[in-house]
């Protein structure tokens, strides 16, 4: 073994604790890189498999009533490959054993004719039969997600109200669907509220007076093929059928859930390892620029013996090199165990044949890149000044440090302890260590409050959307706009105290060349139970006579308020409006404008009409209300408030959970590393100063704190500094976690900024009780042989 490889071993078996706190933080890093790009990985391989092998359609449409004879024309459109017609209505669906409102969308399969597009896979039990069955009854092939979440099985019965019917769909099993990759109800991640059920086509046509007709198609086009010319191509011959006007993926509520999810995960495995391979550089710096430091005479020596300088380079590199590639090992390791965990996760709302995890080569082999940059360069920068010294001058000790006057020193009437002068003097000796150990301890702290945000936004979503602006206990909604005077009706239910109701239209706002779809919602002139709240949770009126429109539509649109805005509305007769921006709004949910409803019913022609009504019911009469509404006509479906809160609150505790112990930890790596190493190393440096004050009568505890002192005031002034820097980091990440759907609030409470500094207080106070144990173990006759 040739003298510096000894060397290096035997300089590993000196630094092993500070070799293992590196590993971990570069573990850390590599781990969450790994583990959060890989499961996207996966799942957009699980989501591509599923979609080629289930032929995904590429645009969908919905109307009234057309008849079959329509949709083999449909297939002569310029880029279309092939064309599906299928017969689809939504239904209020009961449970047996539950009281929760369900939704079903019922969706015809034609058992002579294959599915050639949106397939559905078969999980588990048989195909739907069609044929009479006693009392109305149906076969339904329904949801894995739906099925799992409700317990049930083949031979099991639910019922639904089809077409003002009550029938009974006996499930015959249980499958899956590209087009329902993504189950929830109005994009909530409730699985309980919403299922598919597949019934026999021509069963269902009857049953929904659709013999000879459809009232949905799909198509798939063809790879050199303009969506956009096929949609204005498709509207046009839709034309005067109702419904709703075709669209693309973008708009398919599975595929806008899973490609949503994509590109914040992305978002995620990108910034956080980031931070922790700069820290891990930090410290593969701090510790080799200290090795080489108190290696001075020796560097010396080896170039006296004829050692090059890239051969000193090379030597301190194979130093680190089982630092950084341990903790690389360990970090596959890590990022497996993390990513079988996040796969498990996106399971529970991602349904597909198969989704399996893996961790790509590519991504490997760009993870080791990462660790070997962040060790090359942490270690050159390090070693170049002393490896570029002559023999003679590395043979000199290094000049004494300059110590004067502290800054708090030279304030008038400010007296200060010894040795607080002594730790005040010693950071500012060396300014800049000072400065990236307090960065590593508030980096550790913004990684915290990252972390434990979504908590906070999370619950301050649910306050502003269910508490303050969903004030009604329901909502039911309609078929089709019905006079507003049918909320007497509703109101005179047993139970319900106070209905309101309100009207929403699909449109399609455009201003100059720029356009976007949305909705409009129209409440009464001061909304008492369906009111739109901002992300200040300020209550906002809607336009008086013109429209109130959320910041991120109008910018989109290039929109100032005062500015008139074309309104092409989507459904009923396509009326075109023009309507003037009265004002703005910082809305959470959608791109949407809100009007009032006397308003928009005048703007569109039409009498007093509405199209959902929220309802505010007396205690323990949502049951009961929401059960009474079932025999209602024209009534489309109804949810509960307090139902929808509490399944989506049983997902999103978990995963949230989850997610702030997972940062939680890795943050305490972060701070154990960055305070671990740099206690080390001051008690490596002064430990002749250390020793010299034990023999001159000061304490252990007087000696530890000068040392640790130094370590506390650090972590004090980390903290604010942390504390400012997670609130930018969150605000970063949501800005690049964005979408048009979506304004994520960032909300951080007291509670989370005081959990972050505890997290970097204990680190500390752990790392500083060893630290503190070395101190007390000092030799002091062999530290004063020390020579200076």
């Amino acid at each position: 073994m040739r003298a510096l490889d000894r060397k290096v071993l035997r300089d590993l078996r000196l630094l092993w604790s500070q070799a293992i706190t590196i590993a971990l933080v570069v573990a850390s890093g590599i781990g969450g890189f790994l583990a959060t790009l890989s499961a996207v990985d996966s799942l957009a391989q699980a989501r591509d498999g599923f979609y080629a092998s289930g032929r995904f359609a590429d645009v969908f449409a919905t109307v009234k009533r057309a008849p079959a004879a329509l949709a083999p024309r449909l297939a002569e459109i310029p880029g279309v490959v092939d064309v599906q017609a299928t017969v689809e209505t939504f239904a209020r669906v009961t449970v047996p054993g539950s009281t929760d409102p369900v939704i079903g969308q019922l969706i015809g399969l034609d058992a002579d004719r294959p599915q050639r597009l949106n397939r559905v896979l078969l999980r588990s039990g048989r195909w739907p039969e069609g044929g009479s069955r006693p009392g109305g009854e149906l076969d339904a092939v329904v949801t894995e997600s739906f099925a799992d979440a409700h317990g049930l099985g083949p031979g099991e019965t639910v019922s639904a109200l089809v077409n003002g019917k009550r029938r009974t769909l006996r499930i015959t099993g249980t499958a899956l669907s590209p087009e329902y990759i993504f189950g929830g109800l109005f994009g909530m991640p409730d699985l309980r509220a919403f299922g598919v059920f597949w019934v026999d086509h021509d069963e269902l046509a009857a049953a929904t007076d659709m013999a000879g007709a459809f009232n949905r198609v799909a198509l798939k086009l063809s790879p050199q093929a303009s969506q956009d010319a096929v949609l204005a191509q498709l509207t046009r011959r839709l034309a005067g059928l109702g419904g709703e006007p075709p669209h693309g993926r973008d708009e398919q509520g599975s595929h806008a859930m899973l490609d949503n999810e994509i590109r914040e995960q992305r978002v995620l495995g990108t910034v956080l390892p980031a931070i922790f391979l700069a820290v891990a550089g930090f410290l593969l710096h701090v510790v080799t620029a200290r090795l080489v430091a108190t290696q001075r005479e020796q560097v010396a020596a080896l170039k006296a013996l004829g050692y090059r300088d890239a051969a000193i380079a090379a030597h301190y590199l194979k130093l680190v090199a089982p630092m950084v590639l341990g903790g690389f090992v360990l970090g596959i390791g890590l990022g497996h165990a993390m990513g079988t965990m996040l796969t498990g996760l996106y399971a529970d709302f991602f349904r597909f044949p198969r989704f399996d995890f893996g961790i790509p080569p590519g991504l490997v082999v760009a993870g080791l890149a990462l660790v070997v940059a962040t060790a090359v360069l942490g270690t050159l920068t390090a070693i170049q000044a002393t490896v570029r010294l002559s023999a003679a001058q590395a043979m000199r000790p290094p000049s004494p440090g300059s110590y004067r006057r502290a800054l708090l020193e030279r304030l008038p009437r400010l007296r200060l302890a010894p040795s607080l002068r002594m730790i005040l003097r010693n950071l500012e000796r060396r300014p800049l260590r000072a400065a990236v150990t307090i960065g590593g301890m508030a980096a550790a702290t913004a990684i915290v409050i990252m972390g434990n945000f979504f908590r906070d936004a999370i619950e301050t979503i649910v306050e502003t959307q269910f508490g303050l602006a969903m004030r009604g206990d329901l909502i039911v909604w309609t078929t089709d706009p019905v006079d507003a005077a049918a909320g007497r009706e509703l109101a005179r239910l047993p139970g319900v105290l106070e209905v309101e109701p309100g009207r929403r239209i699909a449109v399609r706002f455009v201003h100059g060349s720029r356009s976007q779809k949305g909705l409009v919602d129209a409440y009464p002139a001061v909304p008492s139970l369906q009111r739109v709240v901002d992300v200040e949770q300020v209550p906002r009126p809607p336009g008086v006579h013109g429209l109130l429109m959320t910041d991120r539509l109008a910018r989109k649109l290039g929109l100032e308020p005062g500015d008139t805005v074309t309104v092409e509305v989507r459904e009923g007769r396509r009326a075109v409006l023009r309507l003037v921006v009265e004002r703005t709004v910082r809305d959470m949910m959608g791109m949407n404008a809100f009007i009032r409803r006397d308003t928009l019913n005048r703007a569109l022609g039409d009498g007093d009409l509405a199209n959902f009504f929220s309802l505010r019911a007396g205690p323990g009469a949502v049951e009961r209300v929401l059960e009474t509404t079932q025999g209602l006509p024209k009534v489309a479906g109804a949810f509960s408030k307090a139902t929808m809160l509490r399944n989506m609150q049983e997902v999103s505790a978990r995963n949230i959970l989850i997610m702030s112990s997972v940062l939680t930890a890795f943050a305490a790596v972060i701070a154990v590393g960055v305070v671990y190493n740099n206690a080390r190393i001051a008690l490596a440096e002064r430990t002749w100063e250390l020793a010299s004050l034990r023999v001159l009568g000061f304490t252990r505890g007087e000696v530890s704190v000068l040392l640790l002192g130094e370590l506390a005031l650090g972590i004090a002034i980390a903290l604010p500094l942390g504390m400012l820097l997670g609130w930018g980091l969150t605000h970063g990440v949501v800005q690049l976690m964005r979408s048009d759907q979506f304004l994520f609030p960032v909300v951080i409470r007291p509670r989370t900024y005081a959990w972050a500094a505890l997290c970097v207080v204990a680190a500390g106070l752990a790392s500083a009780l060893v630290v503190r144990r070395r101190i007390d173990s000092l030799d002091m006759v062999a530290a004063l042989k020390t020579r200076e």
